[in-house]
């Protein structure tokens, strides 16, 4: 992938940012601290914003300031910081259009079992990050993973985002993570694997307390990649405040989990 760095480190990828691009300004400063932290950690980085937010509980609840507007503020990124983006995707017209911006199509939960979705993103030759259905096996996402490689691309990942526990919250089976290995580079997504769904208020809570645990579980059991939804202000964010980590408690969890996976690998 371009403008990926530090590949030899031994390191795991990392995958951080806001949940949804709310401006140029925020996004560009979240970057910045974000590549200051990688750069001196030697960690492999791609920004992570959705440039539209498609799955609301609510009708009212925030969904972007503009797909092209959104996706033009990760290109800046990309550029100004020499680095590559993620980006969700919700429709197959997405895929054309955030493919001529950012480096790596994510596939929601949600949305995973979408043939259709996931072969029009797979043919724009962009890596394709297809993310664990809640309700979905580890196993069963070698079907998804298949699609992608059926339809010509074999630059796909796999995200484990949690599995749903009861109505209202989630779980992760470290069990799955050696599984889905198997069929492709698996990430953790830690942020979004502690979020508690389907509240009466209409708004998704979440366990921002248990990040640390959660990653570096992830890390010792050898996941590739980790995926983290940060802002300088989670309170006042936009999207997925109740579950992002603070901005300024990155860099201490990312030392933290650097030696746990410097330590694994001696082993």
């Amino acid at each position: 992938m371009p403008k990926i760095k530090f590949t030899n480190s031994d390191n795991f990828f990392l995958l951080a940012g806001p949940c949804a691009i709310e401006g140029e300004d925020m996004a560009l400063r979240i970057a910045e601290k974000i590549i200051a932290i990688t750069n001196k950690l030697h960690i492999p980085y791609v920004f992570k914003g959705s440039f539209k937010k498609a799955n609301r509980s609510r009708i009212d609840s925030f969904t972007g300031i503009g797909d092209e507007k959104a996706l033009k503020i990760l290109q800046k990124v990309s550029n100004t910081f020499d680095v590559p983006t993620v980006t969700d995707i919700h429709e197959v017209s997405d895929a054309a259009m955030a493919a001529a911006y950012a480096d790596v199509l994510q596939i929601p939960a949600f949305l995973v079992r979408q043939t259709d979705l996931v072969v029009a993103a797979a043919q724009t030759g962009k890596v394709v990050n297809l993310k664990k259905g809640q309700f979905m096996s580890p196993e069963s996402m070698k079907h998804a993973v298949q699609k992608v490689k059926d339809a010509g691309n074999e630059k796909v990942w796999i995200t484990d985002r949690g599995t749903m526990f009861g109505y209202q919250d989630m779980i992760v089976d470290f069990r799955g993570i050696p599984t889905m290995r198997q069929y492709a580079p698996t990430v953790l997504d830690v942020t979004h694997s502690l979020q508690q769904p389907n509240q009466s208020a209409g708004v998704t809570g979440g366990r921002p307390d248990m990040i640390e645990t959660i990653a570096r579980a992830g890390v010792v059991n050898n996941v590739d990649g980790l995926f983290i939804e940060t802002h300088f202000d989670p309170a006042n964010a936009k999207s997925d405040g109740a579950n992002m980590l603070r901005l300024d408690n990155l860099e201490k969890l990312l030392t933290n989990l650097v030696a746990i996976r410097k330590t694994v690998n001696s082993l």
